[in-house]
């Protein structure tokens, strides 16, 4: 930890632009039971990048933004070192993700990011 009281390592980068999600689509896509994770390799070696999304189906603002905080902040403690760089990802969060313990939404993050079955 740092003096700031957050995990070191690096910390990736965020998608914020359309353009950058769409062209993540392209990319290899991993499917989970919580959630499913596009994976695009841009070929540098700039910091990882994420982005994170929640479709209408999955509930109104209040939930799907409760689900985007979830997978941010299991990102920020635990899965952020097992981001390559020179990659993109972009999460898309499943209603699940809310009744999950948050150790086990940790560890399948991990192995997603990784891409380990």
């Amino acid at each position: 930890m740092s003096a700031t009281g957050k995990p070191a390592g690096a910390h990736p980068k965020r998608l914020l632009k359309r353009a950058e999600f769409l062209a993540v689509r392209r990319g290899e896509k991993r499917r989970g039971r919580l959630f499913l994770v596009e994976v695009l390799d841009r070929s540098d070696a700039e910091a990882p990048r994420v982005g994170y999304t929640v479709t209408k189906k999955v509930g109104n603002a209040v939930v799907r933004n409760r689900i985007r905080r979830r997978l941010r902040e299991a990102v920020r403690t635990h899965a952020a070192g097992d981001m390559a760089p020179g990659n993109d990802y972009v999460i898309v969060g499943r209603e699940d993700v809310l009744t999950t313990p948050f150790g086990q939404l940790k560890a399948e993050l991990s192995r997603r990011l990784r891409g380990t079955r």
